[in-house]
């Protein structure tokens, strides 16, 4: 059996198989034949969940022979990739592996292309899965339907065991992934989670799952796979957290992932790192609360404010973009806007813009107190949309307006900055 690959589809031997198709038909149509294709031969979506259904227990069940069943036996190149993968997930605690077939895009009787939605938890750690797209070319041979081609949806990120193997560290509540990493610097950023998540459950006292899954790759280019973005845009970040808001009740939540980068993490002090890992797991812990209607200077001001909470340093330390400012008469006249947060953008204006944040959370846990700053972020994130959340919530909660609320963050920035 002879396997093609995807290159094969366009202007090479299957192109050729096109055109000559084509002199067929209209020969066929000159002498009143037809010959329609047999619905019969088509990959049905039962089809294909078969296959995939038994390829999700393969992995599950660490079966090599039944996870490279469904693949074509002559892509012997494909087949070593995936052993590879599988290999690689050999010390990753799974809980569910699944696959979801969206659709099966184009398809001849002989050849099929499926878009697959592959979701999977880690045991003991995702109340909800990470979900990722893939698409599948297949081939048919006989009666049967092989996997020739496996690869990322346009736009998706792909997977860490897909970078190299895979070591597991796990802590009291973390678990810890890397590739390329010593287990010993693993052992380190789980220690460092696990002085966070009593923290944030402090300040955050709301229900979560108080475990934390956090990646850490080889290099911050890697970093950037897993986050399908550009290599550029995470230089300088120590670590992100992944996921999908919540909020909105409309689709099942998706599983949190914090991903460190370890170059720029490995310059920061114990302080430093204690920071970062405490305010991305406050993002793992208020992420049901958090939708489209939060303003991220409210998402980010409050893992921040959460981070530093009870730590023991001046406001112009945590803040030295925005003290500048103060001191220089160039006070920010708004509250720090979305785009203000783009990793791509000017570095100081980031800082600037997460230190605003800060400081207003600051400002309604120092004037208000920590439950009325926790009942305002609830409440913003719970508004349909946008539009009139941060209004609403200063409204029913603080008893303030927009308008007021800046005029007394900035004279707050002149009393804590100044």
């Amino acid at each position: 059996m002879a396997v093609r690959g995807r290159e094969a589809r366009g202007g090479g031997p299957r192109g050729r198989r096109r055109a000559a198709g084509l002199l067929f038909a209209v020969l066929l149509t000159a002498s009143a034949c037809t010959a329609p294709a047999d619905p019969d031969t088509f990959l049905t979506t039962g089809a294909l969940d078969a296959t995939l259904e038994r390829r999700a227990a393969a992995v599950l069940a660490h079966d090599p022979a039944g996870y490279l069943d469904g693949l074509a036996p002559d892509a012997a190149k494909l087949r070593a990739a995936q052993r590879t993968e599988l290999d690689r997930l050999a010390d990753v605690p799974l809980k569910s592996w699944t696959y979801d077939v969206k659709d099966i895009t184009e398809q001849d009787g002989q050849w099929a292309t499926a878009d697959v939605e592959l979701r999977y938890r880690i045991a003991g750690y995702d109340t909800a899965p990470v979900a990722t797209r893939r698409v599948l070319e297949l081939m048919r041979d006989g009666e049967r339907w092989y996997i020739t081609e496996d690869r990322p949806a346009k736009g998706s990120s792909g997977q860490l065991w897909q970078q190299g193997d895979v070591e597991v560290v796990e802590g009291e509540h973390s678990i810890v992934l890397g590739v390329g990493r010593s287990k010993n610097e693993l052992r380190q950023v789980a220690d460092t989670v696990d002085l966070a998540v009593p923290a944030v459950s402090d300040a955050w006292p709301r229900p979560w799952n108080r475990r934390v899954v956090v990646l850490v790759p080889d290099s911050v280019e890697d970093m950037a796979g897993l986050l399908g973005s550009p290599e550029a845009s995470y230089r300088g970040i120590a670590a992100v957290t992944t996921g999908e808001v919540g909020g909105t009740g409309k689709r099942p939540a998706i599983a949190d992932r914090v991903i460190v980068n370890p170059q720029a993490y490995a310059t920061l002090g114990s302080f430093g790192q204690r920071i970062v890992l405490t305010h991305e797991t406050t993002h793992v812990a208020t992420r049901t609360s958090t939708s489209t209607a939060t303003p991220v200077w409210l998402s980010e001001g409050f893992a921040d404010w959460t981070a530093y909470r009870g730590e023991d340093r001046a406001a112009d330390t945590i803040a030295p973009e925005l003290a500048e400012a103060v001191r220089t008469g160039m006070t920010p006249a708004e509250l720090p806007a979305d785009p203000d947060f783009g990793f791509d953008g000017d570095p100081a204006k980031l800082a600037g813009a997460y230190e605003g944040g800060w400081l207003a959370c600051e400002l309604i846990a120092e004037r208000w107190g920590k439950e009325k700053l926790i009942a305002f972020y609830e409440a913003v994130g719970a508004h349909d949309g946008r539009d009139g959340a941060v209004e609403q919530a200063m409204d029913a909660v603080l008893d303030t307006t927009p308008e007021q609320f800046t005029a007394d963050w900035r004279d707050y920035l002149a009393t804590r900055l100044g």
